[in-house]
Order: structure tokens, then C-alpha cells, then sequence
């Protein structure tokens, strides 16, 4: 069996037929060779083989290279093409790169530069290729319609955003931490005209005062102590793209007066710089902090606030969106099931019932890092059942039953505050094997008190037995 790698196919178009000659005998070891001694014959022969490169003389009776290379252009922009004469006309040159030639030859040809310049437009086609197939994936995967939710809350924000992706208008993405403000930004601007050009992403929290205005802006080698070369910004880095600022309502007062003059002059200079440097960036903004309160109490500027809140978009925490907790937990198990290449898995209806009684404060964030765990802890089972799902849904699930019972009448207050009581340091005795000096730590009393509320609440050998791991045993 050939496990040879496929040779590239390269196509010859020249009215010389020992310059054909000469170029196959260079090449043919590597690569496959086509030849044609006129345009008509170079055309009939592009369309038929689908070179992945052509080689063209300029100079050829009746239609000229040139004339080829539009038509090439025309019909492929991706095979690239290198123009070959026998004359040293720059301004030949100029007008065959202008038309979109890959690059330019002159003969009689030194061997080796030929070489060179055949792998270097071949390499950087399929690099090409390759970024424009990953492109349309980073489309395809935050395309509007991909957003998880059939709530009322996300319908509205899926029309928002069909809306307005497509405008350079400026976007405030608010709610809490977790709720996907950043996967909004990125759906506003891989849905819009700007989806080829950058998308880069800045959280002003992560970073201290000294040094987010320099990551904003950039700066010039020598601007500060440490600033041993120059650095390019964000801004600069987000040109003909978006920037999206996440948490922009942790800004300075400095910082936010400079991002003010940013988005009004559509210019901005770098640290230590004297040159403006002139920028076409689309601001989508995203913060779990009210910023209208912000305002009133000074700490944010008014005239940024509404620079900045031309569109909002309020994404709903998880917990208002009861409906969507099934599909999301669904969405994120397929999603690690794809990535491990596992045997399908699916939820059961118990383990299901608590994701949907869990208030989830960390929202769609604290959910996939749950589902993920679950996941793990499954093992081969073809289904999530409650033990795989971490204690803190369990016991959130049963103080909601609680809460529920006691309000309906069902449970007196008394007998539910102790339930929950039992409930909590049963599950501090778990957690700590069942030493109760550690339980009492975790619980932030002392163990005198806990083995007080053990005997209270009726905790004796009896539970530990029940609930105790598989050859554990309670330490006093």
C-alpha cells in the first residue's frame, strides 16, 4: 500500500514550450505537472484539473497573461498564481500583483528562489484554507440560532440580537456573573459584517489600574519604567472588528474618560505616543452592575453611561428561566459526550428534576461546570442519576421541599427549621468521614455543640449507618 504524500498540482501556462520543458523537469518530483501552451488551452485546463497553483507567462500571443490572471481571479480567488516573463518590467510587476498575483518570476529562473516561491504560496493557501474553514466554524457555533433557551427572557434577546448585529451601534450586555454576557457579544459579532475581522475580548476587572489603560491603548518602548518595547492595544489589536469590555463598570474615573474621548473621536494615542491613531471599532460593553445606581452615586460617568448604552440587552439569571434548565443541562452533557467520544448518555427524571429545583447562583456557568462533573462521576452509566450530582444540589432541592411544605400548611416552622438542621450536619458528617471535631469546624461551632444538636435532633449510629460511606466509621 502508497502511503506517499499527494503531490501538489501545479499548472504551466507558457507559449515556450522548452520553458515548459525546463519547469517540469525542476518541479515534476514534487509536484504533479499540467501543461498549456496558450490562455484558451490554460483555461480549459484550470477548469478540468483544478491545479492547487499556476505558473503564467505574462508575454503570449493573443490573449496575455494578464488578461488570464482577471479571469483566474474572477473564477478562484484562492489558487494562487505566479506570473512569470522574460523581461524585468516593475511595472508589469506592480499591475499582475495589483490584479491579485500570488507573486512574480523573472526568467531565465534561478531553481532554487523558484522552489522557495512555490512552497511559500502553496503554504500559504492551505493556511488560508485553514483559517477560513475555522472561521466558519466560530460562525457557525455562535450563529443566534445555536443560543440555548425558549423562554420568553431569551426570545427576546435572540430578536435583539437579529436586529441589531449587523450595525456598528453599540452594545451594554447586563446581568449577573454567568449568564453568558460574553457569548451574546460574540453572537452580535459573528452574525454581522464585521464576523472576518477581529473579536477581542478584555476584562477590565482582571486587570490593576497601572496597567489597563496601557493594555486598552498600548505604548511606546520607553513610555514607563517598564516598557521595553512598544505594545500594540486592544483597540488597535479590535481595528475593523469588536472590543468587547467586560465588567466596564469597575473602570476608573481616568480610564473612563479617555475610553469616553475613544468612542467620540474615534481616535486615541499611545502611552507616551504623539501620533493619534485613527480606529473603526464596534464597543460591545457587559457588566453584572448597575450602572444606572453608579451613576447617581457618582462613580459612573453619565456621559459614557449613555455613549455606551445605545442597545441593552438584559440576560435573565438562570433561575428565572425554569424552562430552559433542562435544554441547557442536555445541550452541555452532548457537548462533553461529543468531546470524549463517549457511548450517549442522557439525564435521569430525578436527576433532572433537581437541576431544575437548584437555584443556580452561579447561573449557566455554575451549570455546565456541574454538568461536567456529573459527567465524569457517571463512568460508563447510560444514565445521570442523583449520586452523580454534586451534595449542594441535593441539599438545596430539599430546603426548597421544606420551604414549600411549611408554606402550604403541610410542616410546622419548628419541624422544618430542625429538618434542615439535620439535614445540613448529616451532610457536614459526610463530608468529613464522619469525625465529628472536623464536622464541628466545617459547621463553625464546636464539637461539644454539635454532639448537643445530635442528640437534639435524634442523630444517632442509627443515620450514621445509613449514610455513611461503605466501610467508614463514626470517631468520636
Amino acid at each position: 500500500m502508497d502511503h506517499s504524500p499527494i503531490k501538489k498540482r501545479v499548472l504551466l501556462i507558457d507559449d515556450e514550450a522548452r520553458v515548459r520543458t525546463s519547469l517540469k523537469m525542476v518541479l515534476e518530483p514534487n509536484y504533479e505537472i499540467f501543461q498549456a501552451a496558450d490562455a484558451q488551452e490554460g483555461l480549459d485546463t484550470f477548469h478540468k484539473e483544478e491545479p492547487d497553483l499556476v505558473l503564467l507567462d505574462v508575454v503570449m500571443p493573443g490573449t496575455d497573461g494578464l488578461a488570464v490572471l482577471q479571469t483566474l481571479r474572477t473564477e478562484s480567488r484562492m489558487t494562487p498564481v505566479i506570473m512569470l516573463t522574460g523581461t524585468k518590467s516593475v511595472k508589469t510587476a506592480v499591475e499582475a500583483m495589483k490584479l491579485g498575483a500570488a507573486d512574480y518570476l523573472s526568467k531565465p529562473f534561478d531553481v532554487e528562489e523558484l522552489r522557495i516561491v512555490l512552497d511559500r504560496a502553496i503554504n500559504s493557501q492551505e493556511l488560508e484554507r485553514e483559517v477560513k474553514h475555522l472561521r466558519a466554524q466560530v460562525v457557525q457555533r455562535y450563529a443566534f440560532h445555536n443560543l440555548i433557551g425558549k423562554s420568553p427572557g431569551m426570545q427576546e434577546i435572540y430578536a435583539k440580537i437579529e436586529q441589531v448585529a449587523d450595525s456598528r451601534t453599540t452594545v451594554l450586555i447586563t446581568g449577573e456573573s454567568g449568564t453568558g454576557k460574553e457569548l451574546v457579544a460574540k453572537a452580535l459579532h459573528y452574525n454581522s459584517g464585521r464576523r472576518d475581522r477581529p473579536f477581542v475580548a478584555l476584562n477590565c476587572a482582571a486587570l490593576p489600574e497601572t496597567l489597563i489603560e496601557s493594555e486598552l491603548f498600548g505604548h511606546e518602548k520607553g513610555s514607563f519604567t517598564d516598557a521595553t518595547a512598544r505594545r500594540v492595544g486592544q483597540f488597535e489589536l479590535a481595528n475593523t472588528g469588536t472590543l468587547f469590555l467586560d465588567e466596564i463598570g469597575d473602570l476608573s474615573a481616568m480610564t473612563q474618560a479617555k475610553l469616553l474621548r475613544v468612542l467620540q473621536e474615534r481616535e486615541f494615542t499611545r502611552i507616551g505616543g504623539v501620533q493619534p491613531i485613527k480606529v473603526d471599532v464596534r464597543i460591545v460593553a457587559a457588566t453584572n452592575r448597575n450602572l444606572e445606581e453608579m451613576v447617581r452615586k457618582g462613580q459612573f460617568r453619565e456621559d459614557l453611561y449613555y455613549r455606551i448604552n445605545v442597545i441593552s440587552l438584559y440576560l435573565p439569571p438562570l433561575r428565572e428561566r425554569g424552562e430552559d434548565i433542562p435544554l441547557l443541562a442536555k445541550h452541555f452533557l452532548v457537548k462533553r459526550v461529543e468531546e470524549e467520544n463517549r457511548q450517549p448518555i442522557e439525564f435521569g427524571k430525578d436527576a433532572l428534576e433537581l437541576l431544575t429545583r437548584y437555584p443556580w447562583p452561579g447561573n449557566v456557568r455554575e451549570m455546565e461546570n456541574i454538568v461536567e462533573q456529573a459527567f465524569i462521576w457517571s463512568q460508563n452509566s447510560p444514565q445521570i442519576t442523583p449520586e452523580h450530582l454534586p451534595t449542594i444540589l441535593k441539599s438545596d432541592s430539599r430546603s426548597s421541599s421544606l420551604r414549600d411544605d411549611t408554606l402550604a400548611g403541610r410542616m410546622s416552622l419548628e419541624k422544618a427549621v430542625m429538618e434542615f438542621e439535620r439535614e445540613i450536619i448529616l451532610d457536614a458528617l459526610k463530608r468529613t468521614n464522619y469525625v465529628q471535631t472536623h464536622a464541628a469546624n466545617l459547621l463553625g461551632i464546636s464539637r461539644r455543640m454539635l454532639k448537643y444538636r445530635m442528640d437534639t435532633l435524634g442523630i444517632g449510629r442509627t443515620d450514621h449507618a445509613v449514610h455513611q460511606e461503605p466501610g467508614s466509621a463514626m470517631q468520636e
